[in-house]
């Protein structure tokens, strides 16, 4: 048994592969160049030219908007790490910040990993927000630096927490000594600020906005042809299937101009072609990896990939009940009862009713999952979960991946 197994491992890593490259069409990969992003890239720099030309002369705030999948997070991330290294070259000690305002969900978790990622020793209990935010200004101050804070994915907390936390954030920067020394980049996904600050920075952003638009089919087809030499062997792939996805994705061609969703089908199809044994990428594969993936799918794997591991955990228990039972909607009692038996499969502590119930608030903020509340006979009132989309079981394969990841990351 134990040679059968060594056999069918070693044959497998012996295969001819398709890429030399897979992790280049992953969607946390940075490349170095970001093609049709000129304009945009321009415009935070001028933005931000203070900190060069006039360090200290004021604290900048920017708001970078656009759809899933049109380059915000990578924009950013691309000018900021730019941005510092020609600012310390000039002499500027720049640092660069990024929390991601999903992953780190509460106005403490925010300042706490900003703190942390300047090198400062803050304790998770204890400090006040304000009191970590004074920390930030006073060490820029007494060590005569400045700081770019993005804030990622700024929609999310701003959909979660009122409106005191959000003019805390947006204003933070007033807090202190150092408050021309903190600047403030906020990614949304919403095209609008309305609803998230106060009147009077909602005016400065609408100054100070760089909006990406959806990418054409022409744009995305440079985009896929540049990621694909990066990724795969020279002569692995047809030049009609990178053009087969640009048509398919195309804002111009009735598709969302989403480069993270083009990207990923280019993955899928690689994979598909690999497990076949071809030599090539070709149409044929991108079909197939169409028709596994959703755009629904999509951007629920978009809006789940920092979720913690429980409630990831519990959205499967729901994708499951709803799979086997062939229904539109189950009781939270029930999904409950699956999430305790997945527990013990993965080998986890379920969580209390409270903190379950949490998590299906927070998938429905998020667009996830339906919820309704319904009169049951002789047991009082119950909520109903649904998904009012599909395929669900692609989703559960998503999930159930995700979950394994995660697991050996934490353990």
């Amino acid at each position: 048994m134990e040679r059968d197994v060594r056999r069918i491992i070693e044959d497998e890593l012996r295969r001819p592969t398709l890429f030399k490259n897979r992790e280049s069409l992953a969607p946390e990969y940075v490349p170095d160049a970001l093609p049709y992003r000129d304009e945009e890239l321009r415009s935070l720099a001028s933005y931000f030219r203070h900190l060069v030309t006039d360090p200290g002369s004021i604290a900048q705030r920017v708001l970078v908007t656009g759809g899933l999948g049109t380059g915000k997070t990578t924009l950013v991330r691309m000018f900021a790490t730019g941005f510092t290294h020609v600012a310390r070259e000039r002499g500027v000690s720049l640092d660069y910040i990024h929390v991601n305002c999903y992953r780190s969900r509460t106005l403490f978790s925010i300042v706490h990993d900003a703190a942390s990622q300047l090198g400062l020793t803050t304790p998770s209990r204890g400090f006040s927000p304000r009191e970590i935010v004074d920390m930030i200004l006073s060490f820029l101050e007494e060590n005569d630096r400045y700081a770019i804070m993005v804030l990622d994915d700024f929609h999310y907390f701003a959909s979660v927490v009122g409106r005191e936390s959000v003019y805390f954030i947006a204003r933070m920067h007033e807090a202190g000594d150092g408050s021309r020394r903190l600047n403030l980049v906020f990614i949304s996904a919403n095209t609008s600020t309305t609803g998230f600050f106060d009147p009077v920075t909602e005016s400065y952003l609408d100054r100070h906005v760089v909006r990406l638009q959806p990418y054409s089919s022409s744009q995305l087809l440079g985009i896929l042809r540049y990621r694909a030499r990066l990724a795969f062997q020279d002569d692995a792939y047809d030049e009609e299937a990178l053009e087969f996805i640009a048509e398919y994705e195309g804002v111009d061609k009735n598709g969302e101009g989403n480069a993270r969703h083009a990207l990923t089908t280019l993955l899928v199809a690689g994979d598909i072609a690999e497990r076949e044994g071809a030599r090539r990428l070709t149409v044929e594969h991108v079909r197939k990896a169409i028709s596994r993936l959703s755009r629904e799918i999509e951007r629920v794997s978009d809006a789940i990939r920092y979720s913690p591991l429980h409630e990831l955990l519990l959205l499967l228990s729901i994708v499951r009940l709803l799979r086997r039972r062939n229904v539109k909607g189950v009781e939270m009692g029930e999904v409950e009862e699956e999430y305790r038996l997945l527990c013990n499969t993965y080998g986890e502590t379920p969580r209390r009713h409270t903190q379950l119930y949490e998590y299906v608030r927070n998938l429905r903020r998020l667009g996830i999952v339906d919820t309704t509340v319904k009169n049951v006979e002789n047991r009082g009132r119950t909520t109903i979960i649904s998904i009012p989309y599909g395929p669900l079981e692609e989703l559960e394969k998503y999930l159930d991946a995700l979950i394994w990841r995660k697991k050996d990351v934490e353990y």
